[in-house]
């Protein structure tokens, strides 16, 4: 006899109730709440991400189709569109965040080992656009006929985690957020040239902390002096440069490393500004393109999870929704750290999205995804009955 919940009810089980509790109690998220309460929500959005419904009425009605097993999952009764509509709403986004930094040190705890040797902690910081219906979303400021969203995500490469999120409208500048941010010192922070700032790069320079972009193409250079070549590697030159101080706006700027690196796939030069000077620069070169990484994050998102088509238009709805894709992309990685299945994330999306409620052991199924399940309680009672029929 299965004596497991559904694959849904035991992903839940990753959220320990009592620290929901004091998250709720400390945001006082279900003040004047009447019986729909902030599990119900937070169970409701995540469904609305693991089963991609694309509306209000397919996630009540998905969960209302599973009536007989909502206990499970600690719902008394399915959400009305309504209802969920109204929490979306009002109900404080905050929570969504503290349940996505919970998650998080689950999984940087069963995390895999970097991909590169060195000590230090690699970061990438980039963002993505959005589009919303400026009429719909019209707090959404960017262009006259539309709006947008921008999502500033922090990725960490030691098993490719999401650790911070920022949403704003669309006319937000990269660089305003990455100007907030602070940095464990010996960070290596990899940005493109939206995140060019020489003022931004001399604090995290006396701060400890180091970063890999691209050079500006009008950037005003002088190279003071030129280091050794690896032999047999893409990069044509790996110099000390300097910035003339007062065309890029600061006249305290401290000396810099530009590694020249030749795509053979585009037949150009790539030119790569640094202020850490101990790497190799075939590492450097490495640090940049590893940088690729977020986009395929961001690639995730939008093409395996609900953050293009929202259920609801508040900026509390938004942020709610976004905050919850956030924490599915954490229990899918976390899964896939379980598992000893070679799981691509798209294929154990799209499988847990026609399992959720199937009665099987997650762990099992997660290392034997293919096999026969065991007969559910249902399908039990009817081999029963057929067994015990009267001829």
């Amino acid at each position: 006899m299965t004596r497991t919940g559904s694959l849904f009810s035991q992903i839940l089980n990753l959220f320990q109730r009592s620290t929901f509790a004091h998250h709720v109690h400390e945001l006082k998220a279900e003040y004047h709440a009447r019986g729909f309460s902030s599990w119900d929500q937070f169970v409701a959005m995540l469904f609305c991400q693991l089963a991609q419904a694309r509306s209000l009425r397919e996630i009540a009605d998905g969960l209302k189709s599973c009536e007989g097993k909502l206990k499970h999952l600690g719902l008394e009764q399915e959400p009305k569109r309504s209802t969920l509509s109204y929490a979306n709403a009002h109900r404080p986004w905050e929570l969504f965040q503290r349940l996505f930094y919970d998650l998080l040190a689950q999984c940087q705890a069963i995390s895999p080992q970097k991909k590169f040797r060195f000590k230090n902690r690699l970061l990438t910081l980039d963002s993505t656009t959005v589009e919303l219906c400026a009429s719909m979303f019209d707090w959404a400021h960017w262009r006259q006929t539309k709006g947008a969203v921008k999502l500033h995500l922090l990725l960490d490469h030691e098993g490719y985690l999401p650790v911070f999120g920022h949403v704003t409208n669309g006319k937000t500048g990269d660089v305003k957020v990455a100007q907030k941010l602070d940095f464990p010192k010996g960070s290596i922070v990899a940005i493109d040239r939206g995140y060019v700032d020489y003022a931004l790069f001399t604090r995290w320079t006396r701060q400890g902390v180091f970063f890999v972009t691209r050079l500006k193409a009008n950037a005003d250079i002088v190279t003071v002096r030129s280091r050794p070549l690896p032999r047999n590697t893409p990069v044509r030159r790996d110099d000390i440069i300097g910035l003339k101080p007062f065309e890029a706006g600061r006249p305290d700027l401290e000396d810099l490393r530009l590694v020249t690196v030749w795509l053979e796939d585009k037949r150009e030069e790539l030119e790569l500004l640094t202020n850490h000077f101990g790497l190799a620069a075939s590492t450097i070169a490495a640090i940049y393109k590893e940088r690729w990484q977020i986009e395929l994050f961001f690639k995730l998102l939008k093409q395996q999870l609900k953050i293009k088509t929202f259920v609801g238009t508040s900026a509390n709805a938004v942020r709610i929704q976004i905050g919850t894709a956030l924490i599915a992309v954490l229990v899918l990685r976390y899964l896939q750290f379980r598992s000893r299945f070679r799981w691509a994330l798209s294929n154990l999306v799209a499988l847990l999205r026609w399992s959720l409620f199937t009665y099987r052991n997650l762990w099992e199924w997660l290392d034997r995804p293919f096999d026969t399940p065991p007969l559910g309680p249902d399908q039990l009672q009817l081999k029963l009955d057929s067994i015990c029929a009267p001829s």
